[in-house]
């Protein structure tokens, strides 16, 4: 995964993110955006113009926020079955 949307994000939702992404792969998830992996190119629009920050290449990810890095990922998985 490219990118990833961490803790700063949560509650607060400006979507500026999603509004640059030349590949619509930022959506809401529940209290926070999430980005789509499989159609994200790294191109890292969204991550200079989130307001808060919250958006690091994978490799880059604080480590109190590496939990986001599977949270995205889960978000876009689908259901099995």
């Amino acid at each position: 995964m490219p990118h990833v949307i961490c803790e700063p994000c949560v509650g607060v939702q400006h979507g500026k993110c999603a509004q640059v992404c030349p590949t619509d792969s930022i959506h809401p998830q529940g209290d926070q955006f999430m980005i789509n992996p499989d159609t994200c190119i790294d191109c890292a629009s969204c991550a200079f113009e989130c307001p808060v920050q919250a958006i690091y290449q994978d490799e880059d990810v604080p480590a109190r926020w590496e939990e986001y890095i599977q949270k995205n990922a889960e978000a876009y998985k689908s259901p099995v079955g």
